[in-house]
């Protein structure tokens, strides 16, 4: 089971899924999109919340106003830090989560340690909290079927992408061949008009010059 959220503190709004438990923790894991960021309690057990970014989005830019909603769902999402004030939020590419042998189920550490940003948070906003929780969707969705689908359409993007661009580069080649050609041309014409301009400087008469082309 996954719950999705939506928040409106930004447009469009942003999509954020939480998962229910330990193995669903583990799913999310395995099947997490490039695009998506990891936000956990630090140093305590909690829900792992995450983000899913808007295209042109990046992570180290998220809008305070998300981050905000990001850090209380997270907060609300942790029986032992839902308790607590001046609470740690930590948050991080998916890309970063790293499962090592011998781990527990959920259990996650990084790859880089200095790629993990922190938010403070002094204590519960229960209206942000209420507010997101309206929101919620419970699904049963295949991550993996999801990921599969995903990477095919990320797959098919890639190479119209590059189909496009082998075209615009041929448009160009042609475009300056046909650029050369028309200098050579013009370089020609000019270079015929200066010696006919030559010839008649020292007499000779245009029939003559006419002869040095036949």
């Amino acid at each position: 089971m996954v719950y999705y959220h939506t928040s409106d503190v930004v447009d469009p709004p942003a999509l954020i899924y939480v998962g229910k438990d330990k193995f669903e923790n583990e799913e999310l894991i395995k099947y997490g999109w490039e695009e998506d960021v990891w936000f956990h309690v630090d140093k305590l057990s909690s829900a792992h919340v995450y983000l899913r970014l808007q295209k042109g989005q990046t992570w180290d830019n998220i809008p305070e106003a998300l981050l905000v909603d990001l850090a209380q769902l997270t907060k609300a999402n942790s029986i032992e830090g839902n308790k607590k004030d001046n609470i740690t939020i930590i948050y991080t590419p998916w890309s970063n989560l790293k499962k090592t042998s011998g781990m527990e189920t959920g259990q996650v550490t990084f790859h880089k340690p200095g790629v993990v940003k922190r938010i403070h948070v002094n204590t519960r906003i229960n209206e942000i909290v209420n507010r997101l929780n309206k929101t919620r969707v419970e699904r049963n969705p295949d991550l993996a079927d999801e990921k599969i689908r995903r990477n095919r359409e990320e797959r098919k993007a890639s190479q119209s992408a590059e189909k496009q661009a082998r075209l615009a580069h041929e448009k160009y080649i042609e475009e300056k061949r046909k650029e050369k050609e028309v200098r050579d041309y013009k370089n020609v014409i000019k270079d015929e008009h200066m010696y006919s301009n030559k010839g008649v400087a020292l007499g000779r008469s245009v029939a003559e010059l006419e002869e040095d082309f036949m």
